[in-house]
């Protein structure tokens, strides 16, 4: 098995093996199992016939997700339990439903390289933004691979690619504001006029004490901060136990994961956040964590305590009117924060969804997320070879802009 610290940092990887059926939301949206695939794949399709699976896909799950303003898809399959996958972000195909996931290293298989230089090439994503104002893919490196105890020098980092060509516009390196042993940089928002990234540090590496903190990044000046750092609202709340269809995840070794989602606003103006090991949503406006001459006691007054979520929580993101749509790991779907409102409901939930994790908008508005059943992944019931991994839909725009 895994030693303690991979098995809490690998939080965001799992399996799901489910049925086919549809489940109806509280506000009568039908969350619908989307896609549904039988591990994944980098290689060509021959013939027409599906391609091979990759032989490690038990080790290479689809996490993270997000998608540009055509509705290319692009995911992120971390290197967290295994090295062995070609690449850790890649284009997927959506046109094929099933069958091993068809994917294409992005920017390339050279620029997912493990054995290169750190700070050059992408070693583990689980967080990544596609940013479609600005034509570009801002892809967070946490630096250390399966295996490694620490990071290498320079490998913690963000690199901001080109859609297009894939071609690095910048790389801003991250050594200086997280812990090459104690961080894990899981997820990033980005505000695209600004050009401005927040990173949420769950420093599950250093659990059951982690080195929580979120990493305010400047593109233009190439510069990071780090701010709220092990501040209460982003820590553990230790009295709370994880759990997923009812049962404790890893009882008597907990799940300790800290801020985990994060997300921003459409104007910008405010960042929200949750705690998988906790029961809150926060927030702060972003103009106090732009202020670098602000002190710790008034970034700290800033922060707002939005209420309880309801269950224990992984990937956040907000739509164009504002809403903040969370993802319930204790109950299997997906909670809607209105901030006009200041209310929480659950709005979706299905028993097939197993560990709900990145949540990501389609053009036309629709809400698409990732599930995982991590507890069966960690604890050896997923097999190699009966694996899937799943993306479900909530629609909430245009349905002809979902890309079917």
């Amino acid at each position: 098995m895994f030693t303690r610290s991979f098995r809490i940092a690998a939080f965001a990887l799992a399996a799901l093996v489910t049925g086919t059926h549809a489940a109806h939301a509280a506000e009568g949206l039908p969350l619908e199992r989307w896609r549904s695939y039988a591990g994944v794949s980098w290689e060509p399709a021959q013939g027409g016939a599906d391609p091979a699976p990759f032989a490690g896909s038990v080790g290479a799950p689809i996490a993270g997700i997000h998608f540009d303003a055509q509705g290319q898809a692009y995911v992120s399959t971390p290197r967290l339990i295994s090295t062995a996958a070609p690449a850790t972000l890649s284009r997927l195909d959506l046109s094929v439903r099933s069958g091993p996931a068809r994917l294409s290293a992005f920017p390339s298989l050279t620029g997912n390289a493990t054995t290169a230089a750190p700070e050059q090439t992408l070693r583990n994503v689980l967080g990544f933004h596609v940013d479609r104002r600005n034509g570009w893919l801002w892809a967070l490196d946490m630096g250390f691979i399966a295996g490694e105890s620490e990071a290498p020098a320079g490998a913690q980092k963000v690199l901001v690619l080109d859609l297009k060509t894939g071609r690095t516009v910048k790389r801003i390196p991250l050594d200086g504001v997280a812990d090459r042993k104690g961080s894990f940089l899981n997820d990033i928002a980005v505000d695209e006029r600004r050009r401005v990234a927040y990173i949420s540090d769950s420093g599950m590496r250093s659990a059951p004490d982690n080195m929580v903190g979120v990493i305010v990044l400047d593109f233009a000046s190439g510069q990071a901060r780090r701010v709220l750092d092990r501040h209460p609202a982003l820590q553990i709340e230790r009295e709370v136990k994880v759990v997923s269809h009812g049962a404790e995840v890893w009882a008597g070794n907990p799940l300790l994961i800290g801020i985990n989602g994060i997300a921003l606003s459409p104007d910008g103006r405010t960042l929200y956040w949750t705690v998988t090991t906790g029961t809150r949503a926060h927030a702060i406006p972003t103009a106090i964590l732009r202020q670098a001459d602000a002190s710790a006691a008034q970034v700290d007054a800033a922060v707002r305590d939005l209420g309880p979520v309801g269950g224990n929580t992984d990937g956040i993101v907000t739509d164009a009117k504002g809403a903040l749509y969370i993802t319930d790991v204790t109950r299997n779907g997906i909670v809607k924060y209105d901030p006009r409102t200041n209310t929480m409901a659950l709005i979706a939930s299905d028993d097939g969804v197993h560990w709900p994790d990145t949540p990501a908008l389609l053009p036309g508005g629709d809400l698409v997320f990732t599930s995982s059943a991590l507890n069966d992944h960690f604890a050896g019931a997923v097999k190699s070879g009966a694996e899937r991994y799943e993306l479900w839909r909530l629609p909430l725009g245009a349905r002809k802009a979902s890309t079917r």
